[in-house]
């Protein structure tokens, strides 16, 4: 029998919540019959979104939230003043293990400081990295950490490689993920005093695949499966990658409308440029976890969409029931 897996979710946070937020918690359950999901917020609010959709009702629960949390308010005060917010609300069911897992299109950085100061670290693990898993060429790749810790030290980064490679291959099933790390170029001698204090950890470390330094350049093309940076150097790769993007399809786009001959060549690629694109969605991906936590905490992207919600949720399943929590204790912790 599967293990049900429950879900508290954010329902106000993001630029589209409700709406947004409650139709991808029902596409989820629909899609998955192992999934609860407690929708955490102003109930009259969530309950006239819900009833546009048929689910299962007791895949599906309410849990009433006054107070929300945006994006301008300081994360730090904002946690530990609004109790009754759908975040701390959310975040306090994971603590209590009444959730398995939390996920919020809302605010970062008041989801950065609840996961390290609601949920909390596990004991041992020195930093929680926010992963974001992104397209390349070659499949799905976490990088690590994209946001969370700006200052690091090479320790933090050698666990973020060990949390990372647990992921990659427990979660998305990438067998001896290839860990590499961010650098100015590919000799050991090159790079910033972090990286050069990192490589040699990561060097000696006997349980990550590490493959040596990889320049930015080859991220897209997949060099590594774990991609192993501190948040400074992450953040930036995470958006130009994504600014990237957007330009390119904007740019295809418009060079295919340009002209009629190009409206029929656009008319007939469409089929095999829309199978290219799929792959490149970071969509497809869901959220991006906070990692080393004493239970899930999943950031979704600001301005997500229900099919964006849904596999971040969804992504939450293939979390707990290979127990991702408890292979980091005795992975890394006890190991």
């Amino acid at each position: 029998m599967e293990k049900l897996v429950k879900v508290a979710v954010d329902a106000m946070g993001g630029d589209h919540a409700p709406g947004e937020v409650v139709k991808g918690a029902v596409d989820a359950v629909n899609e998955k019959n192992n999934l609860k999901v407690f929708l955490v917020g102003k109930a009259p609010r969530i309950h006239e979104e819900l009833s546009k959709y048929q689910y299962k009702n007791e895949q599906i629960e309410v849990v009433n939230a006054e107070e929300e949390i945006s994006c301008d308010e300081s994360p730090v005060e904002a946690i530990r003043k609004k109790k009754d917010s759908s975040m701390v609300v959310a975040l306090k069911m994971v603590k209590d293990k009444t959730a398995d897992a939390f996920v919020s299109a809302g605010s970062s950085g008041a989801i950065l400081v609840g996961g390290q100061f609601v949920v909390g670290r596990i004991k041992g693990i020195k930093r929680a990295p926010l992963g974001a898993v992104m397209p390349t060429a070659k499949g799905p790749m976490l990088l690590v950490d994209a946001g969370a810790n700006m200052d690091a030290k090479a320790e933090y980064l050698l666990q973020f490689a060990q949390m990372g490679s647990i992921y990659m291959e427990d979660v998305l099933g990438i067998k001896n993920p290839r860990v590499g790390l961010v650098n100015v170029g590919v000799e050991e001698a090159k790079g910033n005093q972090l990286v050069k204090e990192t490589g040699p950890l990561l060097k000696k470390c006997e349980n990550i695949n590490y493959i040596g330094s990889i320049e930015a350049r080859e991220i897209p093309y997949g060099a590594a499966d774990v991609v192993v940076c501190d948040a400074f150097a992450g953040n930036i790769v995470l958006k130009l990658e994504e600014g990237l993007a957007a330009v390119l399809v904007s740019q295809i786009k418009e060079g295919m409308m340009s002209t009629l001959k190009s409206k029929i060549g656009a008319l007939l690629a469409k089929p095999a440029l829309k199978k290219t694109l799929k792959k490149f969605d970071a969509s497809e991906y869901g959220g991006a976890p906070l990692l080393g936590l004493n239970g899930l905490v999943v950031k979704a992207h600001g301005s997500s969409s229900a099919k964006e919600m849904k596999n971040a949720i969804i992504q939450c399943i293939a979390f707990a029931e290979e127990d991702i929590t408890q292979k980091i204790k005795d992975q890394i912790v006890k190991g």
